[in-house]
């Protein structure tokens, strides 16, 4: 079948992109990219805290260490007494013969230290004094593990139970282990039940936390 050249219609082309849609599809598809990767990255971080948080690694080693929480005027606050509780329980499992307290103290209260206060707890339920170490100097998570690789080399210790709160304990190992410690990680006992908004915030915190560490890394 032959079509008149009268019906012929010229194919219409579209005009080339400008430089400045050009730019903007490609800044569109820059940040899709990066928003796709920041998703994975977050799902990947928060299945590594909830894995370590339900994984408890106690066993027989060199030393026990307690990361600090919140002191009041020279006595534990809840949270970091039951860290203290469930190092003292390991302790009397006999899984080692050393206690580590870490944590420094606040401008607020400079009398009292969260280690220090920590050693005291530990004393008054019977740990002899020569059976722990109070580090009473960092103010953070990554200063009180750099202090505790100290500790750990100055005393020749080998392998070390770190107790915190299981959402802590993702980023502790991996602090811990770039500093050169061998580390197993055994979570406290849970207290009472916690408001969904609140555990948020604690895994929004922990995975802000490790992301600001690694990028600080590199």
């Amino acid at each position: 079948m032959i079509v008149p050249k009268d019906n012929l219609r010229p194919v219409r082309r579209s005009a080339p992109l400008t430089r400045r849609e050009g730019t903007s599809r490609f800044l569109l598809w820059a940040a899709g990219v990066l928003l796709a990767g920041a998703a994975v990255w977050v799902l990947w971080v928060n299945r590594q805290i909830q894995h370590y948080a339900h994984l408890d690694e106690a066993r027989r080693a060199d030393a026990i260490a307690v990361f600090g929480a919140a002191e009041y005027d020279g006595r534990p606050s809840p949270v970091l007494r039951a860290r203290l509780d469930h190092a003292l329980e390991l302790y009397q499992r006999g899984l080692a013969p050393l206690v580590i307290t870490l944590g420094g103290g606040y401008e607020a209260d400079e009398n009292h230290s969260e280690g220090g206060v920590g050693e005291n707890y530990l004393l008054a339920h019977g740990v002899p004094e020569a059976a722990i170490i109070a580090e009473t100097q960092s103010d953070n998570t990554e200063q009180s593990a750099q202090r505790l690789a100290v500790i750990a080399h100055r005393n020749g210790l080998k392998s070390i139970v770190v107790v915190s709160d299981g959402t802590h304990l993702f980023r502790i190992h991996a602090i811990c282990e770039h500093d050169g410690l061998e580390v197993f990680t055994s979570p406290r006992p849970a207290g009472r039940p916690i408001s969904p908004e609140t555990r948020t915030e604690r895994l929004a915190h922990e995975i802000l936390s490790y992301t600001a560490w690694r990028l600080h890394m590199h």
